[in-house]
């Protein structure tokens, strides 16, 4: 297991347990962004970096019960926070590195991934490969509840020029993965970054 890797899941691990009870009142944030999506019933639809499985709800509401909703996560300890939850009712979780995903190329319709691409240790690569799964015209939604200017706040810390969210890095970075932006908000309420799997 890579540095990166054992540094996510200490982080992360150690957050499990109260995770949810710390930010209560996303749920809405997470529903309006899932709705952004465009999710249409019967899609497949990954949440990749599910966490706690916060979106898993939502996005079984778009797919209805015909649809596919997959987690995946590289912590244990999220996963059965997940669990504890009853969010794998919702979807099937799966303990994996979305860098390397067990799933086949073009299988799914869209990506969700929530707070995920700080976490990322390749970007470029990492957002490519998430890419290889989704079909040419499907859709990546890059979330976080609140925008990045509140969460540097939150964190004690200023944004900084190079900060991957920033829409001018942010835009060819998802260019040379294979993603096309197609809108972009970064509001104190929210952070959504919505591209689309180019052909």
């Amino acid at each position: 297991m890579s540095d990166d890797h054992t540094h996510v899941q200490e982080f992360f691990g150690a957050r499990a347990a109260d995770w949810d009870s710390r930010f209560p009142d996303d749920g809405p944030a997470y529903a309006a962004a899932v709705a952004e999506l465009g999710l249409r019933e019967g899609d497949r639809v990954l949440d990749a970096g599910c966490g706690t499985g916060r979106a898993l709800p939502p996005l079984r509401a778009a797919v209805g019960r015909s649809g596919v909703v997959l987690g995946a996560d590289l912590t244990p300890a999220m996963l059965e926070a997940a669990v504890r939850a009853g969010r794998d009712r919702e979807g099937r979780l799966l303990l994996t590195d979305v860098a390397a995903l067990p799933l086949r190329s073009a299988s799914l319709d869209a990506v969700f991934g929530a707070g995920l691409i700080a976490h990322l240790p390749r970007p470029e690569a990492n957002l490519r490969e998430l890419a290889r799964v989704v079909r040419p015209g499907g859709t990546l939604a890059l979330f976080h509840p609140i925008g990045r200017a509140a969460l540097a706040a939150r964190q004690g810390r200023r944004i900084t020029p190079d900060d991957l969210r920033a829409e001018p890095n942010l835009r060819p970075l998802l260019a040379g993965s294979g993603w096309r932006i197609t809108s972009y908000a970064d509001e104190d309420s929210r952070f959504l970054a919505l591209a689309v799997r180019e052909d």
